[in-house]
Protein backbone atom coordinates (compact mmCIF):
# COMPACT_ATOMS: atom_id res chain seq x y z
CA UNK A 1 0.00 0.00 0.00
CA UNK A 2 1.40 3.43 -0.77
CA UNK A 3 1.58 5.79 1.68
CA UNK A 4 0.42 9.63 0.85
CA UNK A 5 2.02 12.90 2.30
CA UNK A 6 -1.03 13.09 4.74
CA UNK A 7 -0.28 9.60 5.90
CA UNK A 8 3.22 10.28 7.09
CA UNK A 9 2.01 13.62 8.70
CA UNK A 10 -0.70 11.43 10.37
CA UNK A 11 1.63 8.45 11.68
CA UNK A 12 4.34 11.35 12.68
CA UNK A 13 1.77 13.13 15.12
CA UNK A 14 1.10 9.18 16.67
CA UNK A 15 5.01 8.56 16.55
CA UNK A 16 5.42 12.00 18.39
CA UNK A 17 2.69 11.51 21.03
CA UNK A 18 3.58 8.26 21.57
CA UNK A 19 7.60 8.21 22.09
CA UNK A 20 8.14 12.17 21.69
CA UNK A 21 10.27 14.86 19.80
CA UNK A 22 13.19 12.99 20.46
CA UNK A 23 11.94 9.81 19.00
CA UNK A 24 10.16 11.27 16.30
CA UNK A 25 13.35 10.10 13.67
CA UNK A 26 12.99 8.88 9.41
CA UNK A 27 13.97 5.33 10.22
CA UNK A 28 11.00 4.81 13.23
CA UNK A 29 8.65 6.35 11.28
CA UNK A 30 9.28 4.25 8.71
CA UNK A 31 9.63 1.78 9.91
CA UNK A 32 6.07 2.52 11.71
CA UNK A 33 4.50 2.71 7.95
CA UNK A 34 6.69 -0.57 6.77
CA UNK A 35 8.80 1.85 4.36
CA UNK A 36 12.18 2.16 4.46
CA UNK A 37 13.28 5.87 5.90
CA UNK A 38 14.30 6.79 2.10
CA UNK A 39 10.78 6.59 0.70
CA UNK A 40 9.71 9.37 3.38
CA UNK A 41 11.80 11.77 1.12
CA UNK A 42 9.41 11.21 -1.59
CA UNK A 43 6.94 13.01 0.62
CA UNK A 44 9.39 15.64 2.27
CA UNK A 45 12.39 17.55 1.66
CA UNK A 46 13.91 16.82 4.76
CA UNK A 47 13.14 15.82 8.51
CA UNK A 48 12.55 19.76 9.37
CA UNK A 49 10.36 19.90 6.38
CA UNK A 50 8.47 17.14 7.88
CA UNK A 51 8.24 18.42 11.34
CA UNK A 52 7.14 21.13 10.32
CA UNK A 53 4.06 19.94 8.46
CA UNK A 54 3.52 17.57 11.86
CA UNK A 55 3.48 21.06 13.55
CA UNK A 56 0.99 22.55 11.19
CA UNK A 57 -1.23 19.68 11.51
CA UNK A 58 -1.29 19.76 15.32
CA UNK A 59 -2.18 23.33 14.91
CA UNK A 60 -5.31 22.73 12.81
CA UNK A 61 -6.73 19.85 14.59
CA UNK A 62 -6.54 21.88 18.16
CA UNK A 63 -7.73 25.55 16.23
CA UNK A 64 -10.62 26.77 17.89
CA UNK A 65 -13.08 29.32 16.25
CA UNK A 66 -12.14 33.18 18.35
CA UNK A 67 -15.21 34.33 18.90
CA UNK A 68 -14.80 38.69 17.59
CA UNK A 69 -15.09 40.87 19.80
CA UNK A 70 -12.41 43.59 21.53
CA UNK A 71 -8.83 42.84 21.40
CA UNK A 72 -8.07 41.46 24.74
CA UNK A 73 -10.48 38.98 24.84
CA UNK A 74 -9.23 37.94 21.08
CA UNK A 75 -5.31 37.57 22.01
CA UNK A 76 -6.56 35.93 25.08
CA UNK A 77 -8.39 33.29 23.57
CA UNK A 78 -5.74 32.57 20.70
CA UNK A 79 -3.08 31.75 23.46
CA UNK A 80 -5.47 29.57 25.51
CA UNK A 81 -6.75 27.93 22.39
CA UNK A 82 -3.20 27.36 21.32
CA UNK A 83 -1.82 26.16 25.04
CA UNK A 84 -4.50 23.32 24.49
CA UNK A 85 -3.49 22.80 20.92
CA UNK A 86 -0.05 22.45 22.29
CA UNK A 87 -1.03 20.18 25.20
CA UNK A 88 -2.89 17.52 23.85
CA UNK A 89 0.24 15.60 22.25
CA UNK A 90 3.56 15.24 23.80
CA UNK A 91 6.17 18.04 23.43
CA UNK A 92 3.60 19.57 21.08
CA UNK A 93 5.41 22.97 22.45
CA UNK A 94 8.71 21.72 22.14
CA UNK A 95 7.85 20.97 18.28
CA UNK A 96 6.16 23.84 17.45
CA UNK A 97 9.00 26.24 19.34
CA UNK A 98 11.78 24.27 17.26
CA UNK A 99 9.42 24.64 13.79
CA UNK A 100 8.81 28.37 14.20
CA UNK A 101 12.54 28.79 15.65
CA UNK A 102 13.26 27.81 12.12
CA UNK A 103 11.06 29.81 10.03
CA UNK A 104 9.78 26.48 8.74
CA UNK A 105 6.14 26.81 9.56
CA UNK A 106 3.73 27.27 12.40
CA UNK A 107 2.84 30.57 11.94
CA UNK A 108 -1.12 30.44 12.01
CA UNK A 109 -0.72 31.53 15.95
CA UNK A 110 1.42 34.51 15.06
CA UNK A 111 -0.52 35.57 12.39
CA UNK A 112 -3.92 35.62 14.13
CA UNK A 113 -2.12 37.35 17.38
CA UNK A 114 -1.10 40.04 14.86
CA UNK A 115 -4.11 40.71 12.80
CA UNK A 116 -5.91 41.22 16.40
CA UNK A 117 -3.49 43.25 17.65
CA UNK A 118 -3.14 45.89 14.47
CA UNK A 119 -6.99 45.99 14.73
CA UNK A 120 -6.39 47.49 18.08
CA UNK A 121 -4.28 49.99 16.67
CA UNK A 122 -0.83 49.01 17.14
CA UNK A 123 1.43 49.91 14.59
CA UNK A 124 2.33 46.70 12.42
CA UNK A 125 6.09 46.63 14.49
CA UNK A 126 5.13 47.04 17.76
CA UNK A 127 1.92 44.42 16.56
CA UNK A 128 4.44 42.02 15.55
CA UNK A 129 6.72 42.31 18.58
CA UNK A 130 3.61 42.11 20.86
CA UNK A 131 2.69 38.87 19.03
CA UNK A 132 6.30 37.45 19.42
CA UNK A 133 6.11 38.01 23.05
CA UNK A 134 2.95 36.48 23.70
CA UNK A 135 3.89 33.79 21.54
CA UNK A 136 7.01 33.40 23.79
CA UNK A 137 4.95 32.98 26.43
CA UNK A 138 2.65 30.47 25.31
CA UNK A 139 5.36 28.64 24.09
CA UNK A 140 7.65 29.10 27.46
CA UNK A 141 5.21 28.17 29.92
CA UNK A 142 3.42 25.29 28.03
CA UNK A 143 7.22 23.69 27.33
CA UNK A 144 7.67 23.75 30.99
CA UNK A 145 4.15 22.08 31.64
CA UNK A 146 5.17 19.65 29.69
CA UNK A 147 8.04 18.93 30.64
CA UNK A 148 7.46 18.80 34.61
CA UNK A 149 4.40 16.37 33.96
CA UNK A 150 7.18 14.19 31.43
CA UNK A 151 9.45 14.07 33.97
CA UNK A 152 7.54 13.62 37.29
CA UNK A 153 5.56 10.98 35.21
CA UNK A 154 8.89 9.04 34.30
CA UNK A 155 10.49 9.15 38.13
CA UNK A 156 13.15 11.87 36.80
CA UNK A 157 11.79 14.11 39.14
CA UNK A 158 10.36 13.56 42.48
CA UNK A 159 7.33 16.12 42.30
CA UNK A 160 3.87 15.66 42.38
CA UNK A 161 2.09 16.61 39.33
CA UNK A 162 1.07 20.61 39.97
CA UNK A 163 -2.10 21.24 41.48
CA UNK A 164 -2.83 24.39 38.78
CA UNK A 165 -1.68 25.84 36.71
CA UNK A 166 -0.87 29.90 36.34
CA UNK A 167 -0.85 30.49 32.91
CA UNK A 168 -4.45 32.54 32.70
CA UNK A 169 -2.65 34.76 35.11
CA UNK A 170 0.92 35.20 33.71
CA UNK A 171 -0.99 35.78 29.98
CA UNK A 172 -2.89 38.81 31.93
CA UNK A 173 -0.19 39.88 32.64
CA UNK A 174 1.15 40.29 29.62
CA UNK A 175 -1.69 41.29 28.13
CA UNK A 176 -2.16 44.33 30.67
CA UNK A 177 1.57 45.07 29.37
CA UNK A 178 0.38 45.76 26.01
CA UNK A 179 -2.81 47.28 26.89
CA UNK A 180 -0.54 50.19 28.42
CA UNK A 181 0.56 50.12 24.58
CA UNK A 182 -2.41 50.04 22.66
CA UNK A 183 -3.66 52.99 25.37
CA UNK A 184 -0.35 55.05 24.16
CA UNK A 185 -1.32 54.58 20.47
CA UNK A 186 -5.13 55.64 20.56
CA UNK A 187 -3.74 58.63 22.65
CA UNK A 188 -2.08 59.67 19.64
Amino acid sequence: MRNHRQDVVDRALDVLDRYGLADLTMRRLGTELGVRPSALYHHFDDKQSLLAAVADELLARGARPVAPGEWDARVTAICAGLREALLAYRDGAELVATVRAFGLGAAGPYDALRDALRGAGLDPALAGTAADTLLHFVLGHTLDEQTHLQAGSAGAIADDPRPGSDFALGLAIVVDGIRVRVSEAARR
